[in-house]
């Protein structure tokens, strides 16, 4: 059943639970994401990062139509979204493809830039009935700036979002929900992550729509419960997946004498899959079935 995410994010607050997100780069891991949330009865949000078409994994044309398709075809909710989009004309692409959300992420830009652009993404999607994220601060990690990727791990508290900041983008905007950096990296943590929970609470009081949480994959169960008791209504999670169906791949193929792609890639979905349902067990705030 294909949705909003603007949707989700609303039985979310309702729930007092996260929605998960889950960065799609093949047919491996679409098919992990969705029989994980199937089996766990989960609403969930698939996306497609335009730095994976920039680090040549999938192009969007490929895999972005299949997004959708498979969504529309779930018993559960389902919402597709462009995540990380620095150009307008991919976010266009992907609503011309049926997605119901996009994130223009203007977070490196001047603010005013920043507050521009992500206006003309809002005007955009209004036309399809679709959700916007946007982000204020910067996280740590892998990003995306003007086509180029770059790495910078060092957690600067001097890039975290401010509330008063936010409040007034949120307002120029009119985004769904916004994207927060307040200690969480893009990518594998390198150190122990260490979250500012006040400063989530702070920015839940301050911006009146639900906190999007960027660098999910590696921060600890305990972390999540209480972001998401302070106000995180999105979680991003992709590498911990991928590492979990690389790591049973790997092992698969060291213990086989003969090795058949199809085997590593039926391993690598069970792998990520089991890892997806813990992930939603965990965003569901400990809400048994």
């Amino acid at each position: 059943m294909l949705v909003t995410t603007k949707e989700l994010l609303c039985v979310a607050n309702a729930e007092n639970k996260a929605i998960g997100a889950f960065n799609i780069t093949g047919l491996e891991t679409l098919q992990a994401v969705l029989q994980a949330a199937e089996s766990r009865k989960e609403p969930v949000i698939l996306q497609f990062a335009q730095v994976h078409e920039e680090e040549q994994i999938i192009s969007l044309n490929i895999i972005g139509p299949i997004m959708v398709m498979m969504a529309d075809q779930a018993t559960i909710p389902v919402a597709v979204h462009l995540d990380h989009g620095v150009d307008l004309h991919i976010l266009k692409k992907a609503l011309d493809m049926g997605f119901t959300s996009i994130m223009f992420d203007g977070s490196s830009l001047p603010y005013g830039e920043n507050i521009a652009y992500t206006r003309m993404a809002v005007s955009m999607a209004q036309e399809y009935g679709a959700s916007v994220e946007a982000e204020i601060g910067q996280m740590a990690g892998i990003t995306l700036n003007d086509r180029k990727i770059t790495e910078n791990r060092k957690v600067d508290r001097r890039m975290f979002t401010d509330p008063l900041i936010a409040q007034d983008f949120v307002e120029k905007t009119g985004v769904d929900c916004l994207a927060c950096a307040f200690g969480t990296v893009h990518g594998l943590y390198t150190t122990k992550p260490c979250l500012d929970y006040d400063l989530v609470k702070e920015l839940d009081a301050a911006i009146g729509v639900p906190i999007v949480m960027h660098g999910g994959s590696g921060v600890s169960e305990a972390d999540y419960d209480i972001v998401i008791e302070n106000g995180v209504r999105k979680v991003n999670y992709y590498t911990y997946m991928a590492k979990s169906g690389g790591e049973a791949a790997r092992a698969y193929a060291s213990a086989s004498d003969i090795v058949y792609f199809h085997d590593i890639a039926n391993t690598a979905i069970a792998a990520m899959r089991s890892n997806v349902e813990e992930a939603l067990r965990i965003f569901a705030h400990h809400r048994e079935d």
